[in-house]
């Protein structure tokens, strides 16, 4: 917890643009305290990560770094609708988060007046798309490989090769082009920040956050200065 409660204390802070001595007179807590709290020298008591999160209006779990949504929500389970009656709620979920994840990242790049940070954007998942149908499609052995241009033994390979360079691309793109064959362009994304995805994606938001925190919880057991942190 002390971790991701020191960072988020920090970040806060930083954020409403106020003193640490400032914050720690609000907080009712002396400022050499609080510098102890926000470099994760010490862990807070209940009473303290309550009022702080009262004082950012933010949810305990985001502050405690339980969920990346600052309300600490996550995504929505679908309606007995949308689920239907012979498919399991957990793969609609799954579906709902993937879909409003990719929204999300493909109404951003639109927003930012950037074609080609769109057409980046699509190739990338498209390949990732791509990959995963063929791992399926290879499963049933009765599938002939002879349907596919590019042999068994090299798709995949070749798969990632594009998609590194896809990611150098789309971050070209992201800050107005003029390398790696991408014409200079003036390119504004919109505000991604965590405090404003919910209220300029009101519900696909929610899905995003969740995929979030979910590939954040996964990789952090392979990430060694995390873990020296805790």
């Amino acid at each position: 917890m002390a971790s991701d409660f020191s960072r988020t204390l920090a970040l806060l802070r930083r954020e409403k643009r106020i003193s640490q001595r400032t914050a720690a007179g609000d907080l009712q807590v002396s400022q050499a305290l609080l510098s102890h709290y926000e470099n994760g020298l010490r862990e807070p008591g209940l009473s303290f990560v309550v009022r702080a999160a009262d004082y950012y209006g933010v949810s305990c779990d985001y502050l405690l770094g339980r969920s990346m949504s600052r309300d600490g929500g996550t995504a929505l389970a679908p309606t007995p609708a949308e689920a239907g009656e012979d498919e399991a709620d957990s793969a609609v979920l799954n579906k709902k988060l993937v879909a409003d994840s990719a929204c999300v990242l493909l109404d951003a790049a639109a927003k930012s007046g950037s074609q080609q940070l769109v057409d980046e954007l699509t190739t990338y998942l498209s390949t990732v798309e791509y990959k995963l149908f063929r791992y399926l499609y290879a499963a049933d052995k009765s599938n002939p490989s002879e349907a596919f241009r590019t042999d068994e033994d090299r798709f995949d390979a070749l798969c990632d090769a594009r998609m590194k360079l896809t990611e150098l691309r789309i971050r070209c793109a992201a800050n107005g082009g003029g390398a790696l064959g991408l014409k200079q362009e003036d390119a504004e994304l919109p505000d991604l920040s965590l405090a404003a995805l919910p209220d300029d994606y009101p519900g696909r938001a929610e899905s995003l956050l969740h995929v979030l925190q979910s590939v954040s919880d996964s990789i952090e057991e392979f990430d060694q200065t995390t873990r020296k942190k805790k």
